[in-house]
């Protein structure tokens, strides 16, 4: 499936809804838990096989706003698992040239999480490879309004006339200011939907939904599948068939 890949049509920007883990091990037999373990490699895989590719932007759906409700012991053990992967995937990260970054309420995690991701994203501050980005504590609705109470603040202040504000200067408050939005979105587990994800950042991205592979059986054949079939869709952002074809986008 890679060799059918047009290196020169690669989207820029890869969003992925890691969905399924615990449904994966509850098929096990076992603790949801045991799920989120084996999904480790799943997001290895699908980094790596963008940073060899030549994709520019991948950002994983950690954990969203919405998932603190989960049990408390799920959510402790999800702590406890992303301190860890992220501890021991940082050489992995630096021996592929992979720069680390995270979005979202970020103060909401535990110190020691913190820490650890400020850690890895100075250690790879410098790579200038693919930017991988953790969406952690994070939800789209959430994005939107921490951005629109940004320009509230600054037209409260007169520094932003109202009719000023736009599509560019609300894009540049959203978390993910200076990324280019989504060009296709990855979601396992047969859900049909986006959950709250990059709502604003989605708006014409390509969706590809994996209805019968859960995460943690997630490897780079997947994403060849998902980008192929990209590459065979027409993308007109609004604009007829017949316009794209004459003069492209």
């Amino acid at each position: 499936m890679k060799e059918l890949i047009d290196s020169s049509n690669l989207p820029k920007h890869i969003a992925v809804i890691m969905d399924g883990n615990g449904r994966w091990a509850q098929k096990q037999g076992a603790a949801r838990i045991f799920g989120h373990r084996n999904a480790i490699k799943a997001v290895r895989e699908v980094t790596e096989g963008c940073a060899e590719l030549g994709v520019e932007y991948l950002t994983l759906y950690a954990f969203s706003t919405e998932n603190w409700a989960r049990p408390k012991f799920e959510v402790q053990a999800l702590m406890e698992l992303l301190v860890h992967t992220i501890r021991e995937e940082l050489p992995t990260l630096q021996k592929n040239n992979v720069r680390l970054d995270s979005i979202g309420e970020l103060n909401s995690l535990p110190a020691n999480c913190r820490r650890e991701l400020q850690e890895a994203t100075e250690r790879t501050r410098t790579n200038t490879g693919l930017n991988l980005v953790l969406a952690l504590g994070y939800s789209g609705k959430w994005d939107i309004i921490q951005a629109t109470r940004q320009l509230a603040q600054e037209v409260k202040e007169g520094t932003l006339l109202p009719e000023e504000i736009d599509e560019k200067r609300l894009n540049e408050r959203l978390a993910t200011q200076g990324r280019p939005d989504v060009d296709l979105m990855l979601r396992t587990g047969g859900d049909h939907r986006i959950s709250n994800f990059l709502l604003w950042q989605l708006a014409y991205a390509e969706l590809y939904i994996y209805d019968e592979v859960f995460w943690p059986d997630f490897r780079k054949p997947h994403l060849y599948q998902a980008i192929v079939a990209y590459q065979q869709r027409e993308r007109r952002f609004g604009k007829t068939s017949d316009q794209v074809k004459v003069g492209g986008i």
